[in-house]
């Protein structure tokens, strides 16, 4: 049996599919290939990047990608993570399943410290949703999604 393939996608690829990105290659593992990109790709926010870090992933190397770089592979699932992504691309060609969870964009708490918290907030959002979503998806028993 192959590994599955997973797309988390978002609008910017700037921090919410990032994050998921790195969530689930940390919490699952080998036991899915795992990509993350955008319908307006940029960059990838540092904030992300720094409380992704504080708690032990580290998204140093990730890039903002398009998501019309990974239109070529075939996707077991994939995971709209903001409301403009599940617009913007409804249906993903070769895509198995898809399914929806959005969660607040962190960039809209500003720029300062006081944005920390809610970068904070939405990294462990996505953690304790997306990752059991995905396992669950992909049928993963729940104590490998831990």
């Amino acid at each position: 049996m192959s590994t599955p393939r997973v797309l988390i996608l978002c609008t910017g690829n700037s921090c919410r599919s990032q994050m998921g990105e790195g969530w689930v290659r940390h919490l699952l593992g080998d036991r899915v290939e795992v990509h993350s990109a955008g319908t307006k790709p940029s960059f990838v926010h540092p904030r992300a990047i720094e409380v992704m870090g504080e708690a032990g992933v580290d998204l140093s190397s990730h890039a903002s990608k398009s998501v019309e770089t990974l239109r070529v592979l075939p996707f077991d699932l994939v995971v709209t993570v903001c409301d403009s992504a599940r617009e913007t691309c409804p249906v993903f060609p070769g895509a198995k399943k898809t399914v929806h969870h959005a969660f607040e964009d962190p960039v809209h708490a500003g720029t300062g410290d006081d944005a920390l918290p809610v970068f904070r907030r939405v990294r462990d959002e996505i953690r304790g949703v997306l990752v059991p979503l995905v396992a669950r998806e992909l049928g993963l028993s729940p104590v490998e999604a831990t």
